[in-house]
């Protein structure tokens, strides 16, 4: 069976993961759903690696699997430990030298987002509505209890520095667009992650966070990978 090591995106914490969590033990398979320290400005991407190789320990047949902002720290993580394969699912995609800070306006982010939203009649102005951007398909009950739960602080310390990589990692690499999410448009993943991956993304019904919106789905495609690397 496999090590499934779970990264969470920014300003948030393992509890992203835990319906997925379940699912995969169930499975038979060690998992590793680590917290970042995102609320401490003293801590970077390579803080942000640290931690995680840290919570693998001597784990070993490791599958990381990687949200949003964490597209930024699993490539660093396989540089410090033997990883079989990761799965991006719904995450920025970072090139050489490029910080996180600079990603958005590299891509073309905040435009493509617009657009999206203008076509689907939805207004951004104003301050920013977490549950329309993020949580638009997640379960009623499942978003009531994040309200409770509050969002962490996101430092913007890791946004500062370059991307240290000068190439993507020698790694067998999937990346899981979602095709609702408001957040990261699914023209705009599917462009930025042929050009910086080269690769045709896979695809699935959900907004930004499927963890919380489709997890036995999610666990589902996770397995697939899992085998189709194993063939």
């Amino acid at each position: 069976m496999a090590t499934y090591v779970l990264i969470h995106g920014a300003g948030s914490d393992s509890w992203y993961w835990h319906l997925v969590v379940p699912e995969l033990r169930e499975r038979g398979h060690d998992v590793v759903a680590t917290d970042l320290p995102c609320d401490d400005d003293a801590a970077g991407l390579a803080e942000y690696a640290d931690t995680v190789v840290e919570a693998i320990g001597d784990r070993t047949d490791l599958i990381l699997v990687a949200q949003s902002l964490a597209g930024f720290t699993a490539p660093l993580v396989c540089e410090r430990v033997p990883v079989d394969s990761m799965v991006l699912v719904a995450a920025m995609v970072p090139q050489p030298g490029e910080a996180p800070g600079a990603w958005w306006t590299d891509t073309g982010w905040e435009a493509a987002r617009r657009k999206l939203a203008e076509r689907e009649g939805r207004s951004l102005d104003g301050d920013f509505d977490v549950v329309a951007e993020f949580f638009h398909d997640v379960p009623p009950d499942v978003v009531a209890e994040a309200m409770a739960r509050g969002a962490r602080e996101q430092s913007g310390t890791p946004m500062e520095k370059p991307w240290p990589l000068p190439a993507w990692p020698d790694v067998p690499t999937r990346f899981l667009l979602c095709r609702q999410d408001r957040f990261f448009p699914a023209d705009f993943q599917r462009r930025v992650v042929r050009e910086r991956l080269g690769i045709v993304p896979d695809e699935m019904d959900s907004g930004h966070l499927p963890a919380l919106s489709r997890p036995n789905e999610l666990v589902e495609r996770l397995e697939a990978y899992r085998t189709a690397e194993s063939v």
